[in-house]
């Protein structure tokens, strides 16, 4: 059911990218480009890492894009999961929760401690899917953003 990612996968990624966007109702920000995904996944200096979650016909229904982050605390690597996403007419046959297990599954081979992701505050239907997976909110913390003016205005470049 799940299987790592290889360059053929990248146009399908890629749509799937563009729906959970839509989903998460912001389409108009969704702007990277198949070949981006491309060099981010499969180029000279890989950034990012998928799986693909395939039906029993082996059609892809769902994706895992992650990288890996580093706890100071923790001294050691973890991952931080971009993207989980299962088309909406193939949820619920376990394909989100087999993409996640094989996530810990690395984890837990590579001595990595921590497996992490984001998720909107309204979306009650993956909050309950995570916590159901032991899974617990971080809300602790607040995550903080720079990007485009305010990024190019501290970087330098305006």
């Amino acid at each position: 059911m799940i299987r790592t990612a290889v360059p053929a996968d990248v146009p399908v990624i890629h749509a799937m990218v563009r729906e959970l966007a839509e989903y998460e109702k912001a389409l108009h920000e969704a702007n990277a480009t198949e070949e981006q995904l491309h060099e981010a996944l499969f180029g000279e200096r890989p950034a990012a890492y998928a799986h693909i979650a395939e039906s029993d016909d082996g059609e892809a229904v769902g994706f895992a894009l992650w990288f890996l982050n580093f706890s100071t605390w923790r001294g050691v690597h973890g991952i931080y999961l971009e993207d989980l996403y299962v088309r909406p007419e193939r949820r619920g046959g376990g394909h989100g929760k087999a993409l996640l297990a094989e996530l810990a599954r690395i984890c837990v081979e590579r001595g990595y401690e921590r497996l992490e992701w984001s998720v909107l505050n309204w979306n009650a239907p993956s909050i309950a899917f995570y916590e159901s997976l032991g899974a617990r909110p971080q809300d602790e913390w607040t995550v903080y953003r720079l990007t485009d003016g305010a990024l190019a205005e501290l970087g330098g470049g305006r």
